[in-house]
């Protein structure tokens, strides 16, 4: 399966290469951006700004968790444009002081948004602005991160992560940092 999301990803870069040659390069960035848009991005900016996060690091996060469905489920529970975990909405709540809080506001954008760059500030002041490991936290949880970092097997350092034992968070780590890199290329 793998070799065959390669193949297709080739193949669909192949095919943007053609439209912009067919288009013209000064419409490039218009199939760029199409294809990597910035949805809620007043939201994204506020709460990026608030919390001292790279707004792009944010999008990107965003992008791979929900493909920027506000009304996403993932198969564990996880609910919204960033995926907010039940347990970390319960305690990003109280730490934020969100009045009358039910699970149900994890649909809400600008709830979710908040919790998330939220998260990803107190991931930023854990792992002291290492962004391979705040995208790592973000979706093993800062515990999982914690554990591996402590384990020579995985971190030679204590501070970046050599190896990740999830197949998923690896391959989740891998795609933010694409994207990521392809957002401040764009829009920057």
């Amino acid at each position: 399966m793998l070799i065959f999301r390669k193949g297709c990803l080739k193949f669909l870069i192949f095919i943007i290469i053609l439209i912009v040659i067919a288009i013209g390069l000064q419409n490039a960035e218009w199939v760029l951006k199409t294809i990597y848009p910035i949805h809620y991005r007043d939201l994204i900016e506020k709460y990026a700004e608030e919390y001292e996060i790279d707004p792009y690091l944010v999008v990107a996060i965003m992008k791979n968790e929900s493909k920027f469905d506000p009304n996403a489920v993932s198969k564990k529970g996880a609910k919204g444009l960033m995926q907010i975990a039940s347990v970390t909405g319960e305690w990003a709540s109280e730490r934020l002081n969100i009045p009358n809080y039910s699970e149900d506001m994890l649909f809400e954008p600008e709830i979710n948004i908040r919790i998330g760059v939220w998260y990803l500030h107190v991931l930023e002041n854990e792992f002291g602005n290492n962004i391979e490991v705040m995208i790592a936290g973000y979706n093993a949880g800062n515990g999982n991160v914690k554990k591996w970092l402590d384990n020579p097997e995985y971190s030679k350092d204590g501070k970046t992560l050599d190896k990740i034992p999830f197949n998923e968070t690896k391959h989740y780590q891998r795609k933010v940092l694409r994207d990521y890199r392809i957002y401040h290329k764009i829009y920057k």
